[in-house]
């Protein structure tokens, strides 16, 4: 797992052992970043489920403004933070140990992009979707962009005004829907 381009490009990223986590394969993380490639730079991320942490990292080799990291276990945390060190990217960065869930409902910041992979069995996906885009909630900025892996087979719920979904790319079993939130006119 490598830094695609940007100040880090090429540099190897730690993985987490075991199961547990499941990273974004090259094949996706590279189709999901040629989609954005034009709407990164300047952005703040919100990384969600950061496991390794490759997608938020990715962001900031790329010229995103800052990044914040949330993931529930300690070890993806400290993952996190060592490949933060490797790629010299950490004056950008936070990492927040914590509920995911309770993040989001407590941040208060507005983002331009949100990386959403949480485990696929958990049902995690639509609860977010629906905390993140609710109305006199959301925590997008205008024209900010969810990025939500899920299995293929799945479609994703609707999501309210000003949220339209943009395109759904599908990669074998796994499938990135993007999400924009537009300007209310």
């Amino acid at each position: 797992m490598r830094v695609i381009t940007g100040s880090a490009r090429g540099c190897r990223l730690l993985e987490l052992e075991g199961q547990e986590t499941r990273p974004t394969t090259d094949r996706v993380k590279e189709g999901v970043f040629s989609a954005l490639q034009f709407d990164i730079e300047g952005r703040r991320v919100l990384d969600l489920f950061a496991g390794t942490g490759q997608m938020g990292i990715e962001c900031l080799s790329r010229g995103a403004a800052s990044a914040v990291f949330v993931d529930q276990r300690r070890d993806a945390c400290e993952l996190v933070k060592k490949n933060l060190a490797l790629t010299k990217l950490q004056d950008r960065a936070r990492v927040i140990h914590g509920d995911a869930r309770d993040f989001a409902a407590r941040t208060g910041e507005r983002v331009g992009l949100v990386f959403l992979d949480p485990p696929y069995a958990s049902g995690l996906l639509e609860d977010l979707l629906e905390r993140i885009t609710a109305p006199g909630f959301d925590i997008l900025e205008p024209y900010g962009i969810i990025v939500a892996e899920h299995p293929a087979e799945k479609t994703l719920p609707a999501l309210p005004p000003p949220y339209r979904l943009r395109r759904t790319y599908r990669y074998g079993k796994i499938a990135v829907s993007l999400f924009r939130r537009e300007e209310i006119e």
